[in-house]
């Protein structure tokens, strides 16, 4: 019988929130309207963080500047974005919990709502394999083509993660009633869908509310950054 482990990234396994962060890094090197940008993109957060996102308007949003620049301009961007930004957030608490899982044998995951251009980097510094994550549509090559500036598929937030987690599981010919064990992290009541679902879900860093509801539900509470 197989165990998974499942790991929201943001606020779970990196104590920052790395969408969030990537706007401001633009808004820094001047790629984007730095007032306009960083104001739009505090909204966003304030919206997300109070469970009242409009998804598909911070797609629309998030998802632009991709658009307006080359996949190889990108690249060269985010590896600035890695060594100035995410490296020094990537904690040995967060390694040693994915470690743990690893060694047991588990099959491991990020599930994030932020999206795969952001976040594949991240996780891949986590040794962690696989990743299910909001898709920007990529016009030609999945790999070299340039990004359209919309959203391929179903968005992986909130319902969505618990939809796209079933039909990743379908390809590796498991269920989530079929494993043995399933954990799941994370910090954010947008979760909530996913956590009901696993077996063994875990409120890590929890928001305010989150934590209200794992004390009144007994789910263990996870501080992974006191």
């Amino acid at each position: 019988m197989t165990q998974i482990a499942l790991f929201d990234l943001d606020h779970t396994l990196l104590p920052i929130d790395s969408d969030h962060e990537w706007g401001r890094f633009l808004a820094k090197i001047g790629v984007v309207d730095s007032e306009y940008y960083a104001l739009q993109n505090e909204r966003f957060y304030a919206d997300y963080k109070a469970g009242r996102l409009d998804i598909y308007a911070f797609l629309e949003f998030a998802l632009k500047p991709l658009s307006e620049h080359s996949r190889a301009q990108l690249n060269e961007w985010h590896l600035q974005f890695m060594e100035e930004v995410i490296q020094p957030q990537l904690k040995p608490s967060a390694f040693d919990l994915v470690k743990r899982h690893q060694d047991a044998g588990d099959l491991c995951c990020v599930v994030t709502a932020t999206n795969s251009f952001v976040t594949r980097p991240i996780v891949a510094a986590f040794q962690i394999d696989h990743l299910i994550a909001t898709e920007p549509e990529v016009m030609g090559d999945p790999l070299t083509g340039n990004f359209s500036g919309k959203v391929s598929g179903l968005p992986n937030f909130k319902e969505g993660k618990v939809t796209r987690l079933e039909a990743w599981l379908k390809d590796q010919q498991l269920y989530l009633s079929s494993v043995q064990s399933s954990y799941f992290y994370s910090d954010s009541i947008n979760d909530l869908p996913l956590l009901e679902k696993v077996s063994h879900p875990v409120a890590t860093n929890p928001d305010a509310r989150l934590r209200e509801l794992a004390i009144k539900n007994q789910w263990p509470i996870l501080e992974l950054f006191a």
